[in-house]
């Protein structure tokens, strides 16, 4: 087949020993994207070939894809330079540009026409053939020639990768999906770094809505686009948040709230073997996550707390959320259980003794026995959630 698409990985070259485990796993991801498609991948430490009948949709899904730095449509020829000559040229009547600039990488040394030769060649056989220019600094369209040992490769566009890791190279990770802006960017950068996810959302019915919960099941299904294989855990929170509010003061419910959510999501952690907690935490933005209050609320577990967007502001979150397509959603006006009976003044200095003296007025050591027992999970984030809002 002539027609290929190259994958070229980025930061997975830097792995030196570990790269054919990032490689094995970036092909093993690759090929549960494709499913449905025609497709046959061959792949080395170097580079990464995709033998497709639709180039198009190929390339599309690939966009998905974490451990990708770039994508390329490419063409595979004999390697002689009078094959390489009239592919080159083939392309460019294809492409509207003004100037160009040639490019090879020569990999085969055994290739008797040197790199700057071959370069030499083909643009004076382009100039020849079509009413352009040369331009080595900036040109309209750029062809890179690799001529390798199995044949010569010519691309011209280069489509930009999520780039990153492979998904579940750091294993997988329990993500605290709240319906707000930031915890689906954390989930994202996550990925990003090859941390698979398993998500944990608190319901507190009657206080909080089926929509709100549908909004969370909705913006997983648009993390899942990213990993494939992410599950939902929706957390019966409705007794121990309301046990909260009897028995602890007003300013510290908050506090309360979420050292319980940290201790039931490491107990779900440990369960699901997760290596760690992540959340969308951002330092200062409210009274709970000040450097203070992490630290009350972070003493209650031992696991590692990964906060992705921590030293990000606002605005550089919302940024990142409307480039992957959960800010619309995240927006939607239905409140979370952190949301609901807000404290009026919500302490920011909260103090650790205070918050166990608080939390042994109650039994919520059996509170949460019960919730770890009534987890509800949604394994499906197919398409029959797409119409949940």
């Amino acid at each position: 087949m002539e027609n290929l698409i190259l994958i070229k990985y980025g930061e997975l070259t830097t792995k030196k020993a570990n790269r054919n485990t990032f490689t094995k796993l970036l092909a093993n991801n690759i090929k549960e994207v494709l499913k449905g498609e025609e497709f046959n991948i061959k792949f080395d430490r170097v580079r990464m070939y995709i033998e497709c009948e639709n180039v198009n949709s190929v390339s599309s899904k690939l966009k998905n894809v974490f451990g990708i730095h770039g994508i390329v449509i490419c063409h595979k020829v004999n390697t002689n330079i009078e094959d390489i000559k009239l592919k080159v040229l083939e392309l460019l009547k294809n492409e509207k540009f003004n100037t160009f600039k040639i490019c090879t990488k020569r990999a085969d040394k055994s290739f008797e026409i040197l790199s700057m030769e071959v370069n030499n060649i083909i643009g004076g056989y382009i100039l020849k053939n079509l009413d352009t220019k040369v331009d080595v600094h900036n040109p309209d369209i750029l062809v890179t020639i690799e001529i390798r040992r199995e044949g010569t490769y010519i691309y011209t566009n280069v489509i930009k990768g999520l780039g990153g890791y492979p998904v579940g190279i750091q294993g997988k990770g329990m993500l605290m999906l709240s319906g707000g802006i930031d915890s689906p960017v954390a989930g994202y950068l996550s990925l990003k770094r090859g941390v698979d996810l398993e998500c944990l959302y608190f319901e507190s019915p009657p206080h909080t809505s089926i929509e709100a919960k549908n909004k969370v099941i909705a913006l997983a299904k648009i993390i899942n686009k990213y990993s494939g294989g992410i599950k939902v855990n929706i957390v019966p929170f409705t007794k121990l948040q309301e046990a909260i509010y009897k028995n602890v003061p007003d300013s510290y419910i908050i506090t309360i709230m979420r050292r319980m959510m940290y201790r039931i999501a490491e107990r779900l952690a440990k369960k699901n073997k997760c290596k760690a907690i992540i959340n969308g935490e951002s330092i200062g933005q409210v009274a709970s996550q000040t450097l203070t209050s992490m630290i009350s609320i972070n003493s209650v577990t031992n696991y590692p707390v990964i906060r992705p967007v921590a030293c990000m502001d606002k605005l550089e979150i919302i940024d990142i959320a409307k480039k992957i397509g959960t800010y619309d959603t995240s927006i939607l006006p239905y409140e979370d259980c952190c949301t609901i009976f807000l404290p009026t003044h919500p302490v920011i200095n909260p103090d650790i003794n205070k918050c166990i003296k608080y939390e042994s007025s109650f039994d919520y050591e059996t509170l949460i026995d019960e919730i770890l027992d009534n987890i509800e999970v949604i394994t499906d984030l197919s398409e029959e959630h797409s119409d949940l809002l």
